[in-house]
């Protein structure tokens, strides 16, 4: 694929992972993985989705302001820091079939999991203990790829906090989560000169998106919104899946 077509699918990717971002708070790396792991190398792709996610984080946290509880916030803050390192080590050593089997099935998994969350059981039990691990994953996963919003996103939906409490924890966990994760990408080497321009491409995408969607949160339900979103991760899963399952069985 030619320069400008990938510069092209670099600029569609952040658009609509930016809107929904600023719609929702998170899922920027999961709606732009969902495009460029068909094109991009996977560690392009995961540099890319940690700096459109926290450009876009910066943008809808300036933009959609929520007052947040420290001693809520803390523990995930706590675990956040301890798993980024870990998931920029695992980032060079993933192989590219395996790379989108695990993004499709994590799709297919989280996805369907936040349709029916209604329906699952509140989770009463682990405290600030679970709360810290469930943060140390999300920073595995803001070092492998921006996707640091994920899993504390479905933590706090089987909680049952209330939407913009919520929409808090998650909002300062990942402006935290991904600013760390580029910073320790950038020192660590993964960050090099030929991806500027892919750089600049995201950075410029994802402004207006990330500024039309937290417009739309403050005056629109964001239960409609999600569901859409979610149904379209959905199928982004089944296209991964499909592209990548078939490769990894002839191994």
């Amino acid at each position: 694929m030619d320069s400008p077509t990938l510069l092209l699918v670099v600029a569609l990717g952040a658009i609509v992972a930016g809107f929904v971002q600023g719609l929702s708070g998170f899922a920027f790396g999961l709606v732009a993985m969902s495009i460029w792991a068909w094109v991009l190398d996977p560690k392009l792709a995961a540099v890319l989705s940690t700096f459109g996610a926290l450009t876009g984080q910066v943008i809808a946290a300036v933009t959609v302001r929520r007052a947040f509880d420290k001693a809520l916030l803390l523990p995930f803050l706590i675990g956040g820091l301890l798993g980024v390192p870990l998931g920029v080590w695992l980032l060079p050593r993933l192989d590219v079939v395996l790379f989108k089997v695990c993004l499709g099935g994590l799709l297919m998994v989280w996805a369907p999991t936040m349709l029916l969350s209604r329906n699952l059981p509140v989770i009463r039990f682990g405290g600030r203990l679970a709360d810290g691990l469930i943060g140390c994953i999300g920073g595995v996963c803001s070092g492998i790829g921006g996707f640091a919003g994920a899993i504390p996103t479905l933590w706090c939906t089987l909680q049952r906090l209330e939407k913009n409490v919520q929409r808090a924890v998650i909002q300062n966990f990942n402006l935290a989560m991904l600013a760390v994760a580029f910073a320790v990408q950038t020192t660590s080497g993964l960050v090099t000169f030929e991806m500027l321009p892919f750089l600049g491409i995201v950075a410029i995408a994802v402004l207006v998106p990330v500024l039309l969607g937290a417009r739309l949160y403050v005056g629109i339900s964001e239960a409609a919104f999600r569901q859409i979103v979610l149904g379209l991760l959905i199928f982004a899963g089944v296209a991964l899946l499909a592209s990548s399952v078939p490769l990894l069985l002839r191994r």
